[in-house]
């Protein structure tokens, strides 16, 4: 991929999994990198000290995104320090698996209040900050469109995320900016190995085309595809990143 220098980039969760690894190689192509975290302030300051030492350039900024004040300040900061939004990746989230006679009203409105909230102020607030020809990336997962046993509320979460992401694409086309989703299978990341047994692993694994889960980069490289240029004509579209899971 080109080089794609002067552009700045926030990404939600992006202290661990698929955020870190998209944050370093946005990096790596010349983005300039805004690392959002909650909690995990150590983890997030040792990934920008990591993209400055290489030569590219970062900040780490706190905001809970269930939260629309914070996301406010998150946007706010960015301007203020680089001058400019130009790419949107939502990729933080929650999953927490229970089959429905476990789930409280607390667990039900927390994947709700992050997973679909922040995502969805989260672009309200890129349409009044991000400059024309932006870019919008938000995650959802491959199993809206299975039937796994525990998921229903993570899963309806997604579902919400792939119709925010369609039906916004209209509004934002009248400034040149594309929105997508992409719907990544099991990867290998803390949040989806967390309490899963080997045979599950083992299960997951052999239910793609490849035998094997994905890696944070095999979603790395299709986000770095849809911030560059040469996804100008693709917009409202959930894409599955998933190696033939599904």
């Amino acid at each position: 991929m080109n080089k794609i220098e002067n552009r700045v980039a926030i990404i939600t969760g992006a202290s661990r999994g698929i955020g870190l690894k998209v944050a370093e190689q946005l990096a790596s192509i010349g983005i300039i990198t805004v690392i959002n975290y909650h909690t995990n302030k150590e983890a997030a300051e040792e990934i920008v000290k990591d993209i400055n030492f290489n030569g590219g350039k970062a900040v780490s900024i706190k905001a809970d995104i269930s939260k629309v004040s914070e996301l406010e300040k998150l946007f706010k900061e960015t301007v203020e320090i680089f001058g400019s939004v130009d790419i949107l990746v939502n990729n933080a989230g929650i999953m927490i698996n229970n089959p429905i006679q476990n789930v409280s009203e607390e667990e039900f409105d927390k994947h709700f209040s992050i997973n679909v909230k922040g995502t969805y102020f989260a672009c309200q607030l890129a349409m009044k900050y991000m400059k024309d020809n932006g870019r919008i990336i938000n995650i959802s997962t491959s199993v809206t469109s299975a039937m796994f046993p525990s998921y229903s509320v993570y899963a309806a979460t997604k579902g919400a995320v792939e119709q925010i992401t369609r039906q916004l694409a209209k509004e934002f086309g009248s400034k040149g900016i594309t929105i997508n989703a992409i719907a990544q299978g099991p990867v290998k990341t803390e949040l989806f190995m967390k309490e899963k047994s080997e045979q599950q692993i083992e299960m997951l694994s052999k239910m793609n085309s490849f035998g094997r889960l994905g890696e944070p980069e095999d979603i790395a490289d299709v986000i770095e595809l849809l911030v560059s240029d040469k996804s100008h004509w693709i917009t409202g579209q959930t894409i599955k990143i998933n190696g033939g899971f599904i």
